[in-house]
């Protein structure tokens, strides 16, 4: 593949390339890298660029069986010689490679190292989508992935070490392709993306999403057959290879193409149209959630349900279920399919006229203009929570007259209350709107409603598998198994678990799930980098009104393991039972406690806090006491 021009590197500075055979080259002219071992070093480092690397992680990548007693003193020879090839300093006079907290740490810029050109390339192209901007996401992913030439690090991965740090490389450029094909398939260009779809399928047999892509591409080249013998490989491969079933995502797709027959190039209508569709990147790590997705699937392709509330407690993959299914639903919804959060990134609710408005411009419909607020849809208007909070009775007219002309998909994500859409669901016509809630929006109706709990043990397990590598969860699966439960199952906190994992890959699986299980710890554990679960905690806190607040602190309080039955409740809120039933009631409704499923008397009935959501109450009241 031809590398595309990156950022310009001063004259003489060197060019680092893992995304295929380890290279270095000055000025265009290849570098020696030495002896085998300095060159697992220097992978070793460039693998993580700019990040401390311990001294373990570079011994086990060298000498994975048996290291010699100068191990520490070889590998000093191999920094040192890694510092001479990257010239000494940096442009800014700093040392290149930085001895520190028990590791080396390689600073090195986004023109010196295609995974950083990489990396950002792919961020950018995310960005576009998100915005809307199909031609420029496509443009971006494509530049991306022209930086990759062939398996990463190939020509070191008897390295047990390397090769994690390979096969992780590998995932991330795999994970971009992917992105990049549904891209040029929204665009209706599937036809540039079938070949290489086709090789990574041979190489990755078993990645469902590329198969999906596969499938989808050829589909809409008008190869109907191809593309139903693909689905058909598949099955037959799960079932010999795993005793499994495809996913209900992957035979509803292959249900919707039997549906449309051989008719498989997409209508200039639906090209044109597929230019507005406006959602964020389909979730990567989307594991689980088979009945759910099964369900949301079979409602919003059917003709009797039009309004689908997908609620459950924070972190629990609401958002990620939602946008799953409307990246599946694209032949099913010509007309579009439009995410906008009905918050703002500080939490803070949008008013149902900077929704509509965003809605407006997403779908073309024609909105009265002037219904937003001075400062617009993305940031608080003047006044917000005033005048500019209501919607004009034109705007939600014209609003209901575009969605009874069109059929588009629309989410409105982390809905905090009914006001907030209420005007916004359709009263008639075939569009269809999917609202994620940590409450259960009692006041909407009618409405389907898909309520998520935490996911299975193995579900949970597979999500860490993806993020930590399947290898290093086989090395102790009873400790991984302490880690997802002390996490609640919940998605964002198994997710946030495995990308702290992934970093210190030096911590033992049993070490981390002790340091989960004491509860006084557990929530400062579950942060990395800028993503931190008592952060998502403290926002479902907020909604809470102040009286639920009170309740829910003491019944996190006194309640073991976050279980209570509503004798526990009466004496730890210390009232009688139609009070305390109307609170636990209440806590139900705003999705700060679960309760079975199916009919039970009260006094047998076993509600449930989550347990992070309890931990983090348990700090409100100690705070408070």
């Amino acid at each position: 593949m031809i590398r595309p021009p990156v950022r310009p590197a001063p004259t003489g500075a060197v060019y680092f390339s893992l995304l295929g055979p380890l290279t270095a080259r000055r000025d265009g002219h290849p570098l020696p890298l030495g002896p085998r071992k300095q060159r697992l070093v220097l992978a070793t480092l460039l693998a993580r660029p700019n990040t401390p690397v311990p001294v373990d992680v570079l011994t086990d990548a060298v000498w994975p069986e048996d290291p010699p007693r100068t191990a520490r003193k070889n590998l000093q020879v191999y920094v040192s010689a890694a510092r001479t090839l990257l010239g000494g300093a940096g442009s800014d006079g700093r040392d290149r490679v930085v001895h520190g907290c028990g590791g080396y740490r390689l600073r090195i810029d986004e023109g010196e190292l295609d995974t950083l050109r990489f990396r950002s390339l792919a961020r950018a192209g995310r960005a576009a989508g998100e915005r809307g901007d199909l031609r420029t996401a496509a443009r971006l992913l494509r530049e991306a992935l022209d930086l990759w030439e062939g398996p990463p690090l190939n020509d070191l991965r008897d390295s047990t070490g390397v090769a994690e740090e390979a096969e992780r490389l590998e995932a991330r450029c795999l994970t971009v392709y992917e992105d990049w094909a549904e891209t040029e398939i929204e665009l209706g260009r599937a036809a540039v993306a079938v070949d290489g779809l086709r090789d990574l399928v041979e190489r990755h047999p078993l990645r469902e999403r590329l198969r999906a892509a596969w499938m989808n591409s050829l589909h809409q080249s008008g190869r109907q057959a191809e593309a139903l013998a693909v689905y058909d490989d598949y099955r037959q491969l799960l079932a010999r290879e795993l005793g499994l079933e495809p996913s209900p995502a992957m035979a509803a797709l292959y249900g919707a193409m039997l549906g449309r027959g051989r008719a498989a190039r997409p209508s200039a209508n639906t090209r044109n149209t597929s230019r507005r569709t406006a959602l964020p990147a389909a979730p990567r790590d989307f594991t689980g959630r088979r009945e759910e997705l099964r369900d949301l699937l079979a409602v919003l392709g059917s003709a009797d349900e039009r309004v689908v509330i997908v609620s459950g407690p924070a972190g629990s993959g609401k958002s990620a279920l939602a946008l799953r299914a409307a990246h599946l639903l694209g032949d099913g919804f010509p007309d579009g399919r439009f995410h906008v959060r009905v918050r703002r990134e500080d939490g803070t609710t949008r008013t149902p006229a900077e929704v509509l408005g965003a809605l407006g411009r997403l779908s073309g419909a024609p909105v009265p203009a002037g219904q937003e607020g001075a400062a617009g849809p993305e940031g608080a208007p003047e006044g917000a929570g005033g005048g500019a909070a209501a919607v004009s009775q034109d705007a939600e007219d014209a609003w209901q007259e575009w969605l009874s002309q069109h059929r588009a998909l629309i989410v409105l994500d982390d809905v905090p209350d009914e006001a907030s859409v209420r005007g916004l669901l359709p009263r008639s016509g075939p569009s269809s709107v999917v609202l994620t809630a940590r409450g259960q929006l009692a006041g909407l109706a009618p409405v389907h409603r898909i309520a998520l709990a935490s996911l299975a043990d193995g579900e949970a397990l597979e999500l860490l598998g993806k993020l930590i590598g399947a290898g290093r969860l086989r090395t102790d699966p009873g400790s991984a198994l302490r880690i997802v439960r002390a996490c609640g199952a919940l998605p964002l906190a198994v997710g946030v678990g495995g990308m702290r994992l992934s970093v210190l890959r030096h911590l033992p699986l049993a070490e981390y799930a002790d340091r989960l299980g004491d509860m006084s710890a557990a929530l400062d554990e579950l942060v990395a980098g800028d993503v931190s679960v008592r952060l998502r905690m403290a926002s479902g806190w907020q909604d809470l009104t102040a009286d639920d607040r009170r309740a829910l602190g003491r019944l996190a309080g006194a309640v073991q393991d976050g279980g209570f039955t509503l004798d526990g409740a009466m004496e730890a809120l210390g009232c009688g039972e139609r009070a305390a039933i109307r609170t636990v009631e209440s806590l139900i409704d705003a999705g700060a406690v679960t309760s079975p499923t199916g009919e039970v008397t009260a006094h047998a009935a076993l509600y449930e806090v989550p347990r992070l959501l309890c931990l983090y109450a348990r700090e409100r009241e100690d705070s408070r006491t």
